[in-house]
């Protein structure tokens, strides 16, 4: 039946820094901007094929974004999807909110 005393460990907020990938504060921030494209494209409820030629991408590319391979994409290109699909997309410098230093992050005001 399984290990009786699972050694459980607290993640730090970011998946790909707990698995040691290299750009892991980037790897989020894509990964949460490609859930915004994602959840703008079902609140329009649109299909792939429809958000593909509105994105100026073939529907497997669509899917294979909205699946999480996302890799091949830069930041630049998922901020220009999220002003194709009618948002503003506003990048913010200022000081660290900790000690710690800096940080990536999105914060978004709306998915309508």
């Amino acid at each position: 039946m399984g290990n009786p005393d699972p050694t459980v460990e607290c993640g730090s907020g970011n998946v790909f820094a707990d698995l040691e990938l290299p750009d892991a504060d980037a790897h989020l921030l894509k990964a949460e901007l490609v859930n915004r494209i994602d959840g703008i494209v079902r609140q329009r409820g649109i299909t792939q094929t429809e958000a593909a030629r509105l994105l100026g991408l073939s529907q497997p590319d669509v899917s294979r974004l909205l699946r999480g391979d996302f890799r091949a994409y830069s930041l630049e290109r998922l901020f220009r999807l999220l002003t194709t699909l009618g948002r503003d997309v506003d990048i913010v410098i200022r000081q660290p909110r900790s000690a710690s230093g800096g940080r990536l992050r999105v914060a978004a005001t709306d998915i309508n």
